[in-house]
């Protein structure tokens, strides 16, 4: 079998998801995000209430719900913990792998499907994002569904069923996307369709889309939970629509400016080790002819993805994570090109080793210019990086190409022109960036607070008070599995705050008077707080700390 027809086999991808995983139970959650996304499907589990989602018992709208749907759903069958708080959304990200590689498979070939998957495994801003419990990896697997569905279906004969099967595809990837995490699905299919179809000066796909049964698809896939949130809690519609898409858009109120060419920067960063690859690669997806006269799927993934870019670039509220959807389809068109270059595979893992090594190394200096030390755990964490990435790099030298031309090719997959040295490279850069993950992680000031809670917690009981002061420190909740009285905190549990006051709050009067009252309660203080209240004479003893927060109990 040549390396044309050859591809990754049943065991490859066995090996592959096994590799995805390695981490997930062994980094604790990270502070904010990681465990808020950890904390409200536990508050849907445990409320029986599954259409209005809560965090820390107030309602909660700043996203949709079929992330919290997916991890409360696991967590009723296997508990609360690291990896069943992240295997939705990190076992999305792995399914971008999949998807890609089918995509080229049956649209190319196997070969161009395997390089864009060993790419892809190279981006350090794919890999660490990928692995993070944020909606960021379950969007771009939705939204990478459906746009790679939409080209299956124009790439499709005109009106046959394969057409029509992959519009709806795509029409029901869209609806799972907008329940991810909003509207911007639209704007993003919506830009690249009109782009496409404008500079290509053909009004075809239009026609092709399938609306009348597409349409309903969608609105019955995505439209029910949005009426019955809304029915049962009336500020819903203006908080989700208004002030969660179309203000954070249009304004800085949420403080999060920067620079116009932000996403561009993070874009070279994520794909430094294929930059030059992307670029030939982009120019070829501009001017060549597709598998089939009526379409053209790698330029409609170069718009999609260039188009995402620029939408994000104008948007006053920027997220480094908001460009992870483009990486998949970049890597696909990218594959397909360097599939046809041999050297150029070889080039971007020796590329990313650079990086990899680059980076483990600046951890370390960073810990000890910041902290005076470097962990232990650390060192072996970016001894780990290093060599997984400097095993990918000698596989480089081999006198065969890592992934031979078919005329190159006799040998079947696996043999020294085959596919087994790329399988392995992919290995050895999804270990690299989770080594990387987990180096960060044990380097102060803990970004967790898991040893915090190890520390205190056989002095929770059922019955005692729990209370938060001058911050939320949001890993707390899901390893208590409690929730915390807020004082003197609103935060982004201001609107839940404000529908339902004094439900989880106190104010500083009431905190010293309960405090005062009570034989069996801890306090979990930002640093600042807990000097101002020990001023003020508050007893407590404090039962651990580290550099985010002081926990105290009354007795």
């Amino acid at each position: 079998m040549s390396t044309a027809r050859a591809g990754f086999r049943w065991w490859a991808w066995v090996l592959l998801a096994a590799c995805w995983l390695l981490t997930l139970q062994v980094r604790p959650m990270l502070d904010p995000d990681e465990g808020r996304y950890a904390e409200i499907p536990r508050e849907m589990l445990v409320s029986g209430n599954w259409v209005t989602p809560r965090l820390d018992g107030l309602k909660y709208f700043e996203k949709p719900a079929l992330q919290y749907w997916a991890t409360a759903a696991v967590y009723s069958v296997v508990g609360v913990s690291n990896w069943s708080s992240r295997i939705w959304t990190v076992g999305l990200g792995f399914g971008c792998l999949a998807l890609i590689y089918a995509w080229l498979a049956r649209l190319y070939d196997r070969r161009s499907a395997a390089t864009a998957v060993v790419l892809l495994a190279m981006s350090p801003y794919f890999g660490i994002i990928g692995h993070l419990d944020l909606l960021d990896a379950g969007l771009t697997f939705w939204l990478t569904a459906m746009v790679l569905a939409y080209t299956r279906a124009q790439c499709a004969d005109p009106g046959s069923g394969a057409e029509r099967n992959w519009m709806l595809v795509s029409w029901a990837t869209a609806a799972l996307a907008l329940l991810t995490k909003g509207l911007e699905v639209y704007v993003l299919a919506g830009l690249a369709l009109i782009a496409y179809t404008g500079l290509e000066r053909d009004g075809r796909p239009w026609r092709r889309l399938h609306a009348g049964p597409g349409v309903p698809l969608m609105v019955a896939i995505g439209a029910p939970w949005l009426i019955l949130v809304s029915v049962r809690n009336p500020g819903f519609a203006h908080y989700f629509f208004i002030d969660q898409h179309f203000k954070r858009f249009l304004t800085d109120r949420a403080r999060r400016i920067e620079p116009w060419w932000y996403f561009i920067a993070l874009l070279g960063i994520g794909a430094f080790a294929w930059l030059v690859p992307l670029a030939r690669a982009a120019r070829s997806a501009w001017h060549a002819a597709g598998p089939v006269p009526h379409f053209k799927p790698l330029k409609f993934l170069l718009l999609y993805s260039a188009l995402t870019v620029v939408f994000f670039s104008f948007s006053d509220s920027k997220l480094a994570t908001y460009i992870l959807p483009v990486f998949p389809p970049l890597a696909a068109l990218t594959g397909v090109a360097v599939a046809k270059r041999p050297g150029s595979l070889e080039r971007a893992a020796r590329v990313a080793a650079g990086l990899t090594l680059f980076v483990a190394a600046g951890l370390l200096v960073y810990s000890q210019h910041r902290n005076g030390l470097i962990p232990a755990q650390a060192i072996a964490w970016a001894a780990a990086a290093a060599l997984a990435a400097l095993i990918a790099a000698a596989l480089t030298w081999g006198r065969e190409p890592l992934v031979a031309l078919p005329a190159e090719a006799g040998a079947a997959a696996g043999a020294p022109g085959g596919l087994i040295r790329p399988l392995i490279i992919a290995l050895m850069y999804i270990f690299a960036w989770q080594a990387l993950l987990c180096e960060y992680t044990v380097i102060p000031p803990s970004r967790s607070a898991y040893q915090l809670v190890q520390e205190i917690k056989h002095d929770v009981h059922p019955d005692t008070a729990l209370y938060s002061v001058g911050q939320y420190r949001q890993t707390i909740p899901p390893y208590l599995h409690r929730l915390l009285t807020l004082v003197s905190y609103r935060g982004e549990l201001g609107f839940g705050e404000r529908l339902q006051p004094g439900l989880m709050t106190a104010t500083p009067r009431q905190f010293v008077r309960r405090w005062d009252d009570s034989r069996d309660a801890i306090a979990f203080f930002s640093p600042e707080a807990w000097r101002k209240y020990r001023k003020q004479g508050l007893p407590g003893r404090v039962l651990a700390r580290d550099g985010f927060t002081v926990a105290v109990s009354r007795t």
